[in-house]
């Protein structure tokens, strides 16, 4: 996701030029993992909906801010079975893209200025946005996934963890990446704490490349410490 304007905005298209080439971009980055995109997609889902089926949490609709071309709307779909899902993204031609690719009635994509927050999401999800958002607007980012939030809705904020050697050597070869402004997750939740959300948990994922795959085993042990190449707050709207 590129910067988020405001709601009378005109849609950002900072991130169209990289729209057609997003994924070949991504791939280009990841290779040094030996994993490619749909890796670390579905992990992130897989390992929120082990947490989420571990707290009872039932998800009917998903609002996924910053969706970019889409590429975690199937396992939101297919992991957390949701009746809804909304993409949200500034980026018009990734929209575009977006929906080639998701056509389920179950999901619809929106412009920042052509969504209203309507407090009944049960879960917002992004990843990888926040760092490209200028941090003068990011208080009004939180606002606006926190205002789309039940209360007692919860938030997954994914972001690159900058004490990842491994993360800052990927995230210099991904052109869209490059000037990236990198939160660590302490940042991330004394931010998400300041626009009012309640933090449950921070877990770090990713840890070893493919070809120390045989150890991946030892990661949920290893998930509290700031090693993975990937970390996960979540964190709640208060009930009221």
């Amino acid at each position: 996701m590129a910067r988020e304007p405001g709601p009378e905005a005109p849609p950002d298209t900072a991130f169209d030029p990289y729209s057609d080439g997003y994924s070949s971009h991504l791939e280009k980055g990841l290779s040094l993992t030996g994993e490619g995109a749909d890796y670390f997609a579905g992990g992130r889902i897989r390992h929120l909906a082990g947490r989420l089926e571990k707290i009872g949490f039932r998800v009917r609709s998903i609002l996924d801010f910053g969706c970019g071309v889409g590429n975690s709307i199937r396992f939101h779909l297919d992991m957390l079975h949701p009746e809804t899902v909304v993409g949200l993204d500034p980026s018009g031609a990734s929209l575009a893209i977006a929906r080639e690719n998701n056509r389920s009635p179950r999901v619809r994509f929106a412009l920042p200025d052509q969504f209203e927050p309507s407090a009944a999401f049960d879960l917002a999800f992004c990843n990888g946005v926040f760092h490209h958002i200028p941090s003068e607007n990011r208080a009004a980012a939180l606002a606006r996934i926190r205002d789309s939030l039940r209360p007692g809705g919860l938030f997954a904020f994914w972001e690159n963890n900058p004490w990842n050697p491994g993360t800052r050597i990927v995230m210099k070869r991904v052109a869209f990446d490059r000037d990236a402004v990198t939160l660590t997750a302490g940042k991330a939740r004394r931010m998400l704490a300041r626009a009012g959300f309640e933090i449950l948990e921070t877990r770090y994922l990713f840890i070893f490349p493919r070809r120390l795959s045989w150890l991946r085993r030892l990661e949920p042990f290893a998930s509290l410490l700031p090693l993975g190449g990937q970390y996960v707050v979540l964190c709640r709207n208060p009930a009221i």
